[in-house]
């Protein structure tokens, strides 16, 4: 099968490319993979069927019509797509039945997974905390501790706090861009170390699992 799978941002798809070989397992050979990063999340435009701004690169922004063209592109192949945002301060029944209302706008329907991590996709390193501390040894343990795992409890600022010199107020203070970059840099080095089998957050367990059964890997 073929999996087409889009993400919000640059260290989404770091995770994602240490992650699948090892949720395919043995099976990896029988399936092949891409994996689209965006600008940002963006926001699910109010008509579904209008024309969006392709420079926009936002993900939900372009959703619709992605989904629209996956349809048609993919519908006499193997294949499924799979999107991959951050819950944020969202709620999650709400915000996956939005997703799926342009599923069903689309016609044909392409075989759809949408996954969301809970709150941010850097619940899902902090799922594994030997990774976080195999990559960071020198990881702060009372800042870790006092993580909610997959808790609404802004989740990239607890691993700066963990991790990032300075902690997550500099990290607001010199902006995105450097935000940005060092969330890249957090995926690259402890995504890597990720045991997808024991990784705690509830969210990548779904997500595993819905990328499994898609695959038809037995669970």
């Amino acid at each position: 099968m073929q999996f087409e799978i889009l993400v919000e941002d640059a260290s989404g798809k770091i995770v994602l490319e240490s992650v699948l070989d090892k949720i395919f397992g043995p099976n990896r050979q029988d399936h092949t993979y891409r994996i689209i990063s965006y600008k940002g999340i963006g926001r699910i435009p109010k008509d579904l069927r209008g024309t969006t701004d392709p420079k926009k690169r936002f993900l939900l922004n372009q959703l619709p019509k992605l989904l629209r063209g996956y349809g048609k592109s993919l519908q006499n192949f193997s294949a499924a797509v799979v999107v991959i945002v951050d819950l944020d301060d969202k709620d999650c029944q709400t915000f996956k039945q939005e997703m799926l209302d342009i599923l069903n706008d689309c016609n044909p329907q392409p075989t759809t997974l949408f996954r969301i991590a809970i709150e941010e996709g850097e619940a899902w390193l902090l799922g594994d905390r030997n990774a976080v501390k195999t990559a960071y040894p020198d990881a702060k343990e009372h800042v870790l501790n006092t993580y909610v795992q997959d808790g609404i409890c802004g989740t990239w600022e607890k691993l700066a706090d963990a991790i990032y010199p300075g902690g997550s107020q500099k990290l607001k203070r010199l902006g995105w861009p450097h935000t940005g970059k060092a969330k890249c840099d957090w995926a690259r080095k402890i995504a890597p170390h990720l045991d997808v089998e024991s990784n705690r957050s509830r969210s990548f367990q779904v997500f595993r699992d819905g990328i499994r059964n898609l695959a038809g890997i037995e669970i």
